[in-house]
């Protein structure tokens, strides 16, 4: 991907800010975020590039996020609401950040003759798959979060314009992400409980639960290495995967050797309701494509634990 006029939406965000890091080199780039949860400080060292321009908006504004795509040739829509917890006690955060969301962009893209689209989905769309590692062909899909249907729902909007309006789309489907400027997730929830309490680690769940974890730098190539590849629906994760267990293992290791790991359980063992206990990800099909990752998954986390305390 060079010479390309990019915009890219969750600009300022953990994975939007990476992502306009790898694209800056060769592409100019327009970042938006409306700062909700985006740092302004993840761009710092982007703003002085001469491509690079960063406007603060919010996607549902349509209006406004049409004028900031005049001229692009490829959208990046990476914003939303990626905290799956909080939909929960707000169940319209998710549909408005992003199912709505998805549909603006969409809106703005048909008004200015954009016509390829690169999006970021998530495992959580398979809610509680039968079939683990789960191919990008499972079905039916049933998430368990008002988060999951909600970019379920946003891939099914993109599928419809690409069908309607001739939009040349990619869907990515992330196992979770981890890695520089990371700001939720297991890691970082850890390394904030270990902060207020250095003795004792209240972990949700059982332990039990496993999941796939993707390093920011693998994840963000496989987009760009990928779209417009075959039908454009990939998984993106390891094949390994890493447990609760083990993640709060190494996290006590890092940053408070001698704590004790308290399991307080959670419906079936989960942490929490929405919570997805076991994933992984079928990626046959993107190494076929020729993406490969660098960082399994146990190593993934390791790096990332690593990285947070950098960042504090």
């Amino acid at each position: 991907m060079k010479g390309k006029r990019i915009l890219v939406t969750g600009a300022a965000g953990f994975i939007g800010s990476n992502l306009v890091e790898a694209l800056i080199k060769d592409n100019h780039v327009t970042g938006i975020d409306n700062l909700s949860s985006g740092r302004m400080e993840n761009l710092n060292d982007f703003l002085d590039s001469k491509n690079f321009t960063f406007k603060k908006m919010d996607v549902n504004d349509t209006k406004s996020l049409r004028e900031a795509m005049k001229g692009a040739e490829v959208v990046f829509h990476l914003s939303a609401n990626a905290d799956v917890r909080r939909g929960f006690g707000d169940s319209t955060v998710d549909f408005r950040e992003n199912a709505q969301a998805t549909l603006s962009v969409l809106e703005a893209m048909r008004s200015q003759d954009v016509s390829e689209l690169i999006f970021s989905s998530t495992s959580a769309i398979y809610g509680n798959a039968e079939v683990i590692p789960t191919p990008e062909i499972y079905g039916p899909l049933k998430p368990i979060s008002h988060y999951g249907a909600s970019k379920l729902a946003a891939e099914a909007f993109i599928f419809s314009f690409s069908n309607n309006y001739g939009f040349k789309s990619s869907i990515f489907r992330f196992a979770n992400v981890v890695g520089r400027r990371g700001t939720h997730g297991v890691i970082h929830d850890f390394i904030a409980k270990l902060s207020a309490n250095s003795k004792v680690l209240d972990v949700l769940g059982d332990g039990t639960q496993r999941k796939s974890y993707i390093y920011v730098d693998d994840c963000v190539r496989g987009m760009i290495e990928l779209h417009g590849k075959e039908d454009g629906l990939f998984n993106l994760g390891t094949r390994g995967t890493t447990s609760v267990a083990k993640i709060a293992e190494m996290t006590v290791s890092r940053y408070s050797p001698g704590a004790k790991i308290n399991y307080v359980g959670g419906p079936g063992g989960a942490g929490w309701v929405g919570d997805v206990k076991y994933a992984g990800l079928d990626v046959t099909k993107a190494l076929r494509n020729g993406w490969k990752y660098d960082i399994e998954s146990d190593e993934a986390v390791r790096r990332a634990i690593e990285e947070a305390g950098v960042q504090r």
